[in-house]
Formats: structure tokens, C-alpha cells, sequence
């Protein structure tokens, strides 16, 4: 009974040997890595990013009070921005960036058109000190696609 469990392990180590060293089972789990890690890579990048959807953005801006900055140009944000956003074009961003909000650990919400320049703004904003920011995912696109209000010349549209 003791050499039982001696051959089972000799089995399965040669499997495991054997399973290894065939080329269609190595192209298989090449294939299931590389699939996982595509499937994954969203979850992995938006996490990076910090990049939020209308729904949660709005849950930022009622429940925390975040400072909503709209990064487009004066023309872009006179046909319609997110209710209580700032303008601050982006090319103005650098110089003014300190005067984003006056306390640096309240949650602060860049906006741009698509998300793109949102996120180059968050590394900005970021190195200068302040300790949450947020890019609203899909930028005042994706706000408008889910439905949610924008202000546009003093009304709500």
C-alpha cells in the first residue's frame, strides 16, 4: 500500500512531462494566455487611467462635490458642458493648474470632447499635488450618448 501513492506520482509527473513537451498543447496554452491577457487588458488600463462612466461620474459630483473642469475651447464649451463645469482650456492648463480648486484632496473631474486629452490633463493636475482626479470616460460624447443634461448658454438641454 505504501508504493501506491509513489507510482501514482510517477504517472502523473511523466504526464505533466509529456503534456509540456507536445507543441500543440504549448500553441494552446500560448493561445489561452494570450486571449486572458486581451480580455483583461481593459479592466487593467481603465484602472490606470481612473477613467469614469456618466453614472459614476455623477455619483462623484453629487455625493463628493468634485470640481468639474471642461478642458474643450470657449466654442466647444458655449454649445453645451456638464452642469457646474469650469472652463480652463487645456492649453491653459499648465500655467493655471493651481487654481483648479483651493483644497487639493477634493475629488476633481477633467472633461475634454473624447476622454484623450482628459488624460494627458490627469498626469498634469496629478503632479501638481492633487490627490484625487478623475477623466470622465468617453468625455461630454459619452455623457451626451447616456442621456445625461448638458448646460448650454444659461439652460438645460
Amino acid at each position: 500500500m505504501a508504493r501506491l501513492p509513489f507510482s501514482i506520482s510517477l504517472f502523473f509527473g511523466g504526464f505533466s512531462v509529456k503534456f509540456f513537451t507536445d507543441y500543440t498543447n504549448l500553441v494552446l496554452i500560448a493561445i489561452v494566455l494570450i486571449s486572458g491577457g486581451l480580455l483583461l487588458w481593459p479592466t487593467i488600463s481603465r484602472r490606470g487611467r481612473g477613467g469614469l462612466s456618466a453614472a459614476e461620474a455623477t455619483q462623484l459630483i453629487n455625493r463628493r462635490n468634485a470640481a468639474v473642469i471642461d478642458l474643450r475651447s470657449s466654442a466647444d464649451f458655449a454649445k453645451g458642458h456638464l452642469p457646474a463645469a469650469r472652463h480652463l482650456e487645456f492649453a491653459e492648463l499648465q500655467a493655471k493648474v493651481a487654481q483648479l480648486v483651493k483644497n487639493k484632496s477634493n475629488p476633481v473631474l477633467l472633461v475634454c470632447q473624447t476622454g484623450q486629452q482628459s488624460n494627458k490633463a490627469a498626469r498634469i493636475v496629478q503632479d501638481a499635488g492633487y490627490a484625487e482626479v478623475h477623466v470622465l470616460e468617453g468625455g461630454v460624447d459619452a455623457w451626451q450618448k447616456a442621456g445625461m443634461p448638458v448646460v448650454k448658454q444659461g439652460a438645460a438641454k
